[in-house]
């Protein structure tokens, strides 16, 4: 039985409902769980694959494999890993910022940001804090997923920074936010069943951008996000790809975090081998 960690994000929706659709997933076991906590499930053996921060993929090179063609990246604004600020970002040296517990890779290239584009110099701490009182406590609030989304719809008189836009205007390079990963003791084991996952991930792919507006009659996600606007985030904010373009921009978050010593080296991208 393989077991894949599922990101309870909008941002997944459509890859797990296709893969579920489509294909007998009667030899899968799927673990609920936010980004930081799947990370340390497959670090620690619990879950065999999942879609997981990229960052962890930097920090652990060698207990990893990439499925390739696969990612959740943006290439320009993502709409869903957001900062919210009650200064302009230019202005933030010098000041706290308050972070989101949930996504590694976030954080990092919000550090990045910062110091290598603005030249800003911050203290950062984590918080499970919303925006309102995150805000009397610090200048700036990092959030990612389903909470910057809701929180963006109700952020009046609060400036916002989309990290995918920062990050395209600056580089002009996809941003990947996560990327699908396996661990390289659950290829030992299964490989033949985490080479015909990827797969099925691959077509769950083609299958779920031809079928975005089904997927959102069915989504809880449209509850509150609103059809209209979960689907556009869907077209226009996300990308499902990992082609060459994506493995530059890639790289090259992987060099300004190892230039910035927040991880210890670059590391080459090592592939699930394919059939």
């Amino acid at each position: 039985m393989l077991r894949i960690g599922r990101i309870e994000y909008a941002n997944c929706t459509p890859i797990f409902h296709a893969l579920q659709q489509h294909f007998n997933c009667d030899d899968y076991t799927f673990i609920s769980g936010f980004p930081a906590a799947l990370n340390v499930m497959l670090s620690s053996g619990e879950i065999d694959v999942c879609p997981s921060s990229s960052i962890e993929y930097a920090l652990h090179p060698d207990h990893y494999l990439i499925l390739p063609d696969l990612s959740i990246s943006s290439l320009g604004a993502v709409a869903s890993v957001l900062l919210f600020s009650s200064l302009p970002i230019m202005e933030l040296d010098g000041h706290e910022v308050l972070l989101s517990a949930e996504s590694a890779t976030s954080v990092i290239l919000l550090k990045i940001l910062l110091k290598q584009r603005y030249g800003c110099e911050c203290g950062f701490r984590s918080t499970n804090l919303a925006v309102g009182a995150a805000l009397k406590e610090a200048k700036a609030l990092l959030l990612i997923g389903d909470a910057a989304l809701r929180t963006q719809q109700e952020s009046a008189g609060v400036k916002v920074y989309d990290l995918g836009e920062l990050w395209y205007e600056w580089t002009g390079m996809p941003f990947v936010f996560a990327l699908w990963l396996a661990s390289s003791k659950a290829f030992d084991k299964h490989g033949v069943q985490l080479q015909r996952l990827a797969v099925e991930l691959r077509q769950a792919k083609e299958f779920a951008l031809a079928d975005l507006e089904r997927i959102a009659d069915a989504s809880p996600d449209a509850c509150w996000m609103g059809r209209e606007r979960l689907l556009n985030y869907w077209r226009e904010n996300l990308s499902y790809n990992l082609g060459e373009k994506h493995c530059k921009g890639l790289n090259l978050f992987f060099s300004l975090a190892a230039g910035m010593g927040l991880i210890e080296k670059a590391p080459e991208l090592a592939f699930l081998p394919e059939r």
